[in-house]
């Protein structure tokens, strides 16, 4: 794959504000294994290697298990994540394929079951935040770093 533009090299002013606002969004309060899992997840969904590959790698420097990040797929299936992880990945799931799931009402009940309505915002921010990066690295084809496999 070859990439399309740098965003951050064509747009440096708009690129530098949209990575601040970013960052400003891990000091948020919500719990860092929650938010990894829900950058991943949206980044699964939207098929952004570049995403995928930073946001593990994160999350297991941050301690999240591989199993977990494994089976986040196919999450409603595991008894590893808990009702607030199942409520915000059930969320970022219906707003990120938004013209499908149009954020069903009982989505948002469960979703009202585990996060305060300041979390609730806090938590859309992020969902929002990791779809347009999504966007931004697909749409112009960042690729992922390569790792050099080692000869045995």
């Amino acid at each position: 794959m070859t990439p399309r533009l740098n965003a951050l090299a064509a747009a440096p002013a708009l690129m530098k504000s949209w990575l601040e606002f970013s960052q400003s969004l891990k000091h948020m309060g919500l719990e860092e294994s929650l938010m990894a899992l829900v950058v991943t997840r949206a980044s699964q969904i939207n098929g952004c290697a570049f995403c995928l590959d930073m946001h593990t790698a994160d999350a297991r420097k941050r301690g999240e298990t591989e199993q977990r990040l494994y089976l986040l797929d196919a999450w409603r299936d595991s008894p590893l994540y808990s009702d607030r992880e199942r409520a915000a990945l059930a969320w970022t799931e219906a707003l990120t394929l938004l013209p499908e799931t149009r954020a069903p009402d009982d989505v948002y009940q469960a979703l009202k079951g585990q996060f305060s309505e300041e979390e609730q915002v806090k938590l859309t921010l992020l969902i929002v935040v990791i779809n347009g990066w999504n966007r931004i690295q697909v749409g112009f084809r960042a690729v992922h770093p390569v790792e050099q496999r080692q000869a045995a």
